[in-house]
């Protein structure tokens, strides 16, 4: 039996994390050298934000994997054309052999 209090924690937890990421990644593009100008960060800064987005992403995956979800959510719109069609298929009226 599944604790509802348990899926709360770990989906706040992945609400978490998925706005740290955002944060990081905001942070870095608004300080992205442009011109050619040299990146106000350092080094040892860069790397540190490499490793924190890498231990979010991986994370987020144990989460997903604990609350049965897949990574490939993506956004799509309401009247695109899907890929994949669901086809339905129906039991025989009489035994084949």
């Amino acid at each position: 039996m599944e604790n509802p209090e348990a899926n709360t924690e770990l989906s706040k937890e992945r609400q978490i994390m998925r706005a740290m990421r955002k944060t990081l990644t905001s942070i870095v593009r608004d300080t992205a050298p442009r011109d050619g100008n040299a990146s106000p960060l350092c080094t040892d800064t860069v790397e540190n934000i490499r490793m924190c987005l890498g231990l979010i992403s991986a994370r987020e995956a144990e989460l997903a994997e604990v609350l049965g979800l897949t990574r490939n959510e993506r956004p799509h719109y309401s009247d695109e054309v899907q890929s994949t069609q669901a086809m339905q298929f129906l039991a025989p009226d009489h035994k084949l052999n």
